[in-house]
């Protein structure tokens, strides 16, 4: 595909996902369509040749979208909110386009900057202090375990650089709330921590207790265990206290009142 038809697919791509915006909230929220159907519709080889663009288009119509759950749907309220905001769908167009890569400041000097201010950006909305900093993640996910490392060199004093987890005299243990992602439990594998440990209201109900009073139930948990954490938990060497939503793509620590106890989120949020 040359610029020349790159500028005429393009246009067609931009109007095709206009109407679909338009329109979405014609379609049921979620797929209708049964384990496999989209695949069964699907060539088992790859093409040998090109097709035409109209084609793609008239398989996204006929395939794709029928097999899609729809968060842009004004009735879509599953997961979390989703970034599909068109304004931002013109950035991704831009990005992609440009195709460069910040690996470095070297590799794409604009690319690092921007970021770095943008993120700032982000610190002074949600009121963070000029202590924190920012880098932006490919995913939510990615940003859970970036800071639980962080969190887990700082708790360590950088042990990485002295022989790793297996030089530390205690193991490393993850507090979170039980409103906390699933993802928190699986950075916590993937960071080296022994265990993940959750922390509930003491009634259940309502969970907002549980934030009010996060900390003095967390340093309950430190010192005497919960019944999520058998053997009980070692409090030496804690990692963090991640909060999903809170971490937003800042993977920075703060430290806790506790000695050796670092969360992820901000200390006074």
């Amino acid at each position: 595909m040359n610029p020349e038809e790159f500028r005429r697919a393009g246009h067609q791509l931009v109007d095709w996902i206009a109407d679909y915006r338009a329109g979405v909230a014609r379609f049921p929220v979620m797929s209708r369509v049964e384990p496999g159907g989209v695949r069964a519709q699907l060539p088992v080889s790859p093409p040998t040749e090109p097709e035409p663009f109209d084609a793609v288009l008239a398989d996204l119509d006929r395939l794709i979208v029928p097999g899609l759950s729809h968060w842009q749907h004004p009735r879509f309220f599953g997961y979390f909110p989703s970034n599909g905001e068109l304004a931002s769908v013109l950035g991704d167009y831009v990005s992609t386009g440009l195709g460069v890569l910040g690996l470095s400041w070297q590799s794409s000097p604009a690319v690092t900057e921007l970021e770095e201010v943008v993120t700032d950006w982000v610190r002074q909305m949600v009121g963070l202090s000029e202590a924190w900093s920012g880098v932006i993640q490919d995913t939510a996910s990615t940003c859970t375990l970036v800071a639980l490392l962080c969190a887990r060199e700082r708790s360590t004093g950088y042990g990485l650089g002295r022989g790793g987890l297996q030089a530390e005299e205690q193991p490393l243990v993850v507090y979170a709330s039980d409103q906390s992602h699933s993802s928190v439990e699986k950075a916590a594998l993937l960071a080296g921590a022994v265990k993940s440990a959750r922390y509930y209201a003491p009634n259940a109900s309502p969970t907002r207790r549980v934030f009010e009073r996060r900390n003095q139930i967390l340093a309950l948990m430190a010192a005497r265990g919960s019944e999520n954490s058998s053997p009980p938990v070692r409090t030496s060497n804690p990692v963090g206290c991640a909060r999903y939503w809170r971490q937003l793509s800042i993977c920075c620590s703060t430290r806790c009142s506790r000695p050796n106890i670092w969360r992820t989120y901000p200390a006074n949020s």
